[in-house]
């Protein structure tokens, strides 16, 4: 697995690139926004599976190189700052990070982390740009009140407007729509979305949860079942008055 390594600090870089080479990972590093970029460009060599991108670099902002990135490829980009508070890793799941890790990490919880994100979800466009028929689209297709999870094409619509998930963000809100007002467990979701049982993916799952909220603009769909888990409370349909009697 290629892992493209995005940090100015030199000592960093080298000691964290042993550590992930003893754990079969080749790295790539980059010093700068820029050079990150250019290395994302496609050529003969095999693609990067992650980037581990970090905020503080010397060209720009780890924020925008991440929206940068996002334009340029489908890569995951896991972001590793020291920015603890949850604007800011909310900010960086909607420009498209797929994960947020936090300094100081542990080895272990950035390696989980790293094998979680590269596990790729499977699209239309990775099978050779095949795409359902209406038939078997409009079969997949989760209806919850305003709003339409499209299940082969992973896109999601409030009122008929297209709401733009990050791949995590999809596979959790599919997952909770597909069992509508059933809890799922923090643990159960973890492992099915991030597939992994570290305990410290909660953090990240509380994150996804308000960004999901915020995307949809609807709070109350994703109801927080205290001490246990999550569950999608699909809302009640709007009561029409009756017509007037002729």
């Amino acid at each position: 697995m290629r892992l493209l390594l995005v940090e100015d600090d030199d000592h960093v870089a080298a000691a964290l690139s042993a550590v992930l080479a003893r754990h079969g990972l080749a790295v790539v590093h980059a010093r700068s926004g820029e050079e990150a970029l250019k290395a994302l460009l496609p050529d003969d060599a095999e693609p990067f599976s992650v980037v581990l991108l970090d905020l503080g670099l010397p060209d720009q902002d780890g924020f925008e190189v991440c929206g940068r990135i996002r334009k340029l490829c489908a890569t995951p980009v896991i972001m590793v700052t020291a920015r603890s508070d949850v604007r800011s890793r909310i900010h960086g799941l909607n420009l498209g990070a797929d994960d947020y890790v936090v300094k100081p990490y542990d080895t272990g919880e950035l390696l989980a982390r790293i094998h979680a994100v590269s596990r790729r979800t499977v699209s239309p466009a990775d099978r050779g740009g095949e795409q359902p028929d209406e038939e078997s689209g409009s079969d997949d297709a989760l209806r919850l009140g305003a709003v339409t999870v499209e299940l082969p094409t992973r896109q999601v619509s409030v009122d008929g407007a297209t709401v733009p998930l990050t791949r995590k963000e999809f596979d959790l809100l599919a997952l909770l729509a597909q069992r509508p007002g059933v809890v799922f467990r923090r643990e159960q979701i973890i492992s099915e979305v991030w597939r992994t049982s570290w305990e410290g993916t909660g953090r990240t799952l509380e994150v996804h949860i308000a960004s999901l909220r915020a995307k949809l603009r609807m709070p109350a769909l994703i109801e927080t079942v205290r001490g246990v888990g999550y569950r999608l409370v699909v809302p009640a349909a709007p009561v029409r008055p009756a017509a007037p009697a002729s």
